[in-house]
């Protein structure tokens, strides 16, 4: 039987999450959707540690309740922008995952993650993140809006400063159904802020 040595966009994050993120920490899900990377989260933290997720959405954060089932005593759902991360959440955090796009099965796909208010809360989670942790960004940009999206976080986490934190791109190049590519944001030291390359 043939094993798969390159993974899919999906599990690849969760596997660098599993890496870097311990028990007991307080993690972030900042796109909440229908709670599959909550329900990750919440169970790789365990009992001591916590989870916030957000969304815009009450349908998303209902999803996420329901297949939370006995983890919701260790999940906060956050009925607000992930730009406003910094109201809800404290540091250190021990990482924090993104999953760009539209709600799956919404009644409105209009509704979908815009460029600078993804910015806005990566930047606000730098600065919350330890040093070593990890943000991950699995980025559609199939749907009508994403290209936007994508251009302006490719400018954006290219700018920030390789002494503060690694930025890394992953993508299956073959695939005819335009899936996500993912980014993963690794905090090398200690800061409120990350420093922009100018220019």
């Amino acid at each position: 039987m043939s094993q798969i040595i390159l993974p899919r966009v999906l599990p690849l994050s969760k596997r660098l999450i599993e890496q870097t993120v311990l028990q007991g920490e307080v993690v972030v899900d900042a796109t909440a959707g229908n709670g599959n990377d909550t329900k990750f989260l919440a169970e790789h933290v365990g009992e001591e540690g916590h989870v916030f997720a957000f969304d815009i959405q009450q349908q998303a954060l209902d999803s996420t309740a329901e297949r939370l089932q006995a983890l919701t005593e260790r999940v906060t759902l956050v009925l607000d922008s992930h730009a406003h991360v910094d109201k809800y959440v404290q540091a250190p955090i021990g990482g924090a995952m993104f999953n760009l796009g539209y709600l799956p099965y919404s009644d409105d796909l209009s509704i979908i993650t815009k460029p600078d208010t993804t910015i806005e809360a990566i930047h606000k989670l730098l600065g919350l993140l330890k040093k070593d942790g990890m943000i991950t960004i699995a980025v559609y940009d199939g749907h009508e809006g994403g290209k936007e999206e994508r251009e302006a976080l490719l400018q954006y986490v290219t700018k920030l400063h390789q002494v503060d934190v690694h930025v890394a791109k992953y993508e299956l190049l073959n695939q005819l159904n335009k899936p996500p590519f993912l980014l993963a944001i690794e905090k090398l030291r200690d800061f409120d802020e990350p420093r922009m390359i100018e220019g």
